[in-house]
């Protein structure tokens, strides 16, 4: 278990809406780099290169039992930590109901996964750099059928591609308990993080998390305990 110490806080965006918000607050490895939080993200990056050393590709499925316990928080400061450690990351926001990581980054979410999936655009179109050897692919329009097209063949070759020119590939999933998305993204990843609210994730939540992800044969590399009080 990885204690991050940090306090987190349907259809297409319309082009005119700004993204943003207080995610922008939450990416503490970029405002406060020296903090027991940014250590703390580091732990995370060291202990995940060791536990995927020998696997062919790295990509790493974020997930959470139940909606707003830090997910996409936790995956944006991972990625940022892992790209100051000189690898090339892609981040992909897989959560076709509800996208939240262009805002953690501040960036536009008119075209996306949704639109490569779709064939209207290459991944490397709707791809932004927000930062030094750091790629997002926001999740674009939402479509009517997110877990089919993210258990396409088309997903599949999107992902070949990805984990071949990318040291890290980080998907931000929807939560566990909300649809059955995470789970089709699960049997597709390297990996599974699974990150839980100090405050609020049940134990019972977690165990039917756990048994989904078994189901599948995922392969659950660890939890990561967010919004943990300083001093505990």
């Amino acid at each position: 278990m990885f204690d991050s110490r940090q306090q987190r806080g349907e259809r297409r965006r319309a082009p005119e809406e700004q993204p943003g918000g207080d995610f922008l607050g939450r990416l503490v490895t970029l405002l406060d780099p020296t903090s027991a939080a940014a250590e703390a993200y580091h732990f995370l990056a060291t202990n995940l290169h060791y536990a995927l050393a020998d696997a062919p590709s790295k990509v790493i499925v974020l997930t959470s039992p139940g909606p707003g316990e830090g997910k996409t928080t936790v995956c944006a400061n991972l990625g940022v930590v892992l790209a100051q450690g000189a690898n090339s990351v892609l981040i992909v926001d897989c959560d076709l109901h509800r996208p939240t990581v262009h805002e953690a980054f501040g960036l536009r979410n008119v075209q996306g996964l949704e639109n490569t999936l779709s064939g209207e655009r290459s991944s490397h179109e709707v791809q932004q750099e927000p930062m030094p050897d750091l790629r997002v692919v926001t999740a674009g329009p939402v479509p009517p059928y997110p877990a089919e097209l993210l258990g396409s063949r088309r997903f599949e070759e999107f992902l070949g591609q990805a984990g071949s020119e990318f040291d890290y590939v980080l998907l931000d999933s929807p939560p566990m308990s909300i649809v059955p998305d995470s789970v089709v993204l699960a049997a597709q990843g390297d990996g599974v993080l699974v990150v839980l609210d100090a405050q609020s994730t049940r134990k019972e939540a977690l165990r039917r998390t756990i048994r989904s992800l078994e189901s599948v044969r995922a392969n659950i590399l660890g939890t990561v305990m967010d919004n943990v009080p300083v001093g505990k």
